[in-house]
């Protein structure tokens, strides 16, 4: 239950951090909560269009200034995938969930 706790509170800190226009400090370390960020910055992506590597770029960069971990962690966790050096979003079946992690 504990983790179902602190879940909500990582939730909450960036529907916080957006409100105030703040970007986030650090990426989380917990995979769980890494994955709770993850989904909720690619859901702020349009599913059905391609995006150019320096458009994701400036994406992430009004979040956080490490752009290069958190598009490769977009792809690496299947949020993402890479053709032709554009960007798509991956259909949610293949997405890392992180309700199913131990």
């Amino acid at each position: 239950m504990l983790w179902i706790f602190s879940l909500k509170k990582t939730r909450k800190r960036i529907n916080n951090k957006e409100e105030k226009n703040d970007r986030l400090k650090t990426i989380p370390g917990q995979k769980k909560k890494k994955l709770v960020l993850l989904e909720h910055l690619v859901s702020k992506l349009n599913a059905e269009n391609q995006y150019t590597e320096k458009e994701m770029n400036t994406f992430i960069k009004q979040y956080h200034e490490d752009f290069c971990t958190i598009r490769r962690e977009f792809i690496v966790y299947g949020f993402m995938d890479r053709e032709d050096n554009m960007y798509y979003i991956n259909e949610r079946e293949v997405w890392t969930k992180w309700e199913e992690l131990k």
